[in-house]
């Protein structure tokens, strides 16, 4: 679909034609849309709120009130006012707790996407648009340009990302932002106004103040939107290399490891085993961000060189075992114990999934086993064998406490007292899928 007219309002057809390549959707189509209350998440919202009713679907509005600003409160609930004047349902996800001095925008972004996931898993959504537009397209391509970024940076945002409980959606990135606000105005409709839109200490509202001098050596966002097009087309094709480089020589073990043999790694094409590299980090590490192109290079090289010592990266360690590399969590990066609450669904450090029987005892707590796993464990199970699980990995294992202590270590074969019965389920559930590739008949697989 072509982008249109820069300064015409984005049309409900206009928004269907959008959102066809991203099916296919379920028969009454359950949407949730990730609305700040700018102007570009409220036309999406109100736009995906029409196209979902005339299918029979609704939507759920999601605004994440990052507790950063004294009016951000009031702003939310603003939003909820005007979007429930639309018939539209609407939640506040507030962003409790303490916020770091460092990084706060990254953090505060990785605070957003993890409140908004586990609201759609909450309620069974499978799908979350949020309304990323051409003009962000052509910021984040200058942004990972001035970074040194590889292909999958320079591809930019994806209309499509697969998460642990659905997709993530961005249907506008061929629409200019002026459409949308166009849409808005053509409705009568108001916007909320964000002041850090106007700070300069921020890298984008720079490239944004020279926006006009970059359309002028023609670099608009309409071309630099299409340059990212079409290194997106480039990685589509590489990835389908990676997942079938994933497909046969990764191993991925339910304990949440992965095996990977370097002398494989280095027939690979460099960019496909780059890229196969950082997923299996990613996977494996439970962690938001893909590790820097130059560390990740450096590990491709000792790895394919054949690597000695155990190295960490992307709070991974990459361990030498005979002529196979263990992929496993770096302790030292886990999650603290989290309490579980009888009848609940946890996630715990960005790895594993667990269900907590109705009928489990209050007090218990879910972390990782430690570095005195494996002795503790066998000592209780009086000297009987473990499950075959590589010393590296051990200590990065989900163990169940009580108040005396290891209760259970399903994936090492322990449980005291019947505490088989307290886990209704405990398994790895990756936040990245290692690898997504699309077959001829357009069906997506996600490994």
């Amino acid at each position: 679909m072509t982008a249109g007219r820069e300064g015409s309002p984005l049309t409900p057809d206009d928004f269907s034609r959008l959102m066809e390549p991203l099916g296919p959707f379920e028969t009454g189509p359950r949407l949730a849309v990730a609305v700040s209350g700018g102007a570009d998440s409220l036309a999406l919202a109100l736009l995906a709120a029409q196209w979902a009713r005339a299918r029979g679907g609704e939507v759920l509005a999601l605004t994440v009130d990052h507790r950063l600003r004294p009016d951000s409160t009031a702003e939310a609930e603003r939003v909820g006012e005007w979007l429930g004047g639309e018939g539209i349902a609407h939640r506040i996800l507030a962003w409790e707790g303490d916020k770091p001095a460092a990084d706060l925008q990254a953090a505060a972004r990785a605070a957003r996407y993890r409140l908004l996931g586990e609201a759609c898993a909450a309620e069974g959504i499978l799908h979350l648009l949020v309304a990323h537009h051409q003009d962000d397209q052509a910021e984040t391509l200058l942004l990972r340009l001035g970074r040194g970024s590889g292909l999958d940076g320079l591809s930019a945002m994806a209309p499509e990302r697969p998460t642990a409980w659905g997709r993530l959606l961005r249907p506008l990135l061929v629409v200019p932002r002026a459409r949308l606000e166009a849409f808005l105005r053509h409705r009568g409709q108001d916007w909320v106004q964000d002041p850090s839109n106007r700070n300069e200490a921020f890298a984008r509202v720079r490239l944004r103040r020279l926006a006009g001098d970059l359309a002028a050596e023609g670099m608009t966002a309409q071309r630099l939107g299409q340059t990212a097009g079409r290194l997106a087309r480039a990685q589509t094709a590489v990835d389908a290399m990676v997942a079938e480089a994933a497909a046969r020589h990764v191993t991925l073990d339910p304990a949440g490891y992965a095996r990977l043999q370097p002398k494989v790694l280095a027939r690979l094409p460099e960019e496909v085993g780059l890229r196969l590299l950082a997923r299996l980090l990613l996977c494996v590490g439970g962690e938001d961000v893909t590790p820097r192109l130059e560390r990740l290079e450096r590990l491709y090289t000792a790895l394919t060189a054949g690597l000695e010592t155990a190295r960490t990266l992307a709070g991974c360690r990459i361990v030498p075992v005979g002529e196979t590399v263990i992929i496993c969590r770096e302790p030292a990066r886990m999650s603290p114990p989290v309490d579980l609450a009888p009848g609940t669904r946890i996630r715990w450090d960005g790895r594993f999934e667990a269900m907590v029987a109705r009928d489990a005892s209050p007090g218990l707590r879910l972390g990782g086993l430690g570095p005195q796993g494996r002795s503790k464990v066998q000592e209780l199970m009086g000297g009987k064998p473990l499950e075959p699980v590589p010393a590296c990995v051990i200590p990065t294992l989900p163990g169940l406490y009580d108040e005396r202590g290891i209760l259970a270590a399903p994936l090492l074969g322990y449980n005291r007292d019947g505490a088989g019965r307290v886990l209704v389920g405990l398994h790895a559930s990756p936040l990245h899928v290692l690898s997504v590739f699309a077959c001829a008949s357009g069906n997506r697989h996600y490994l």
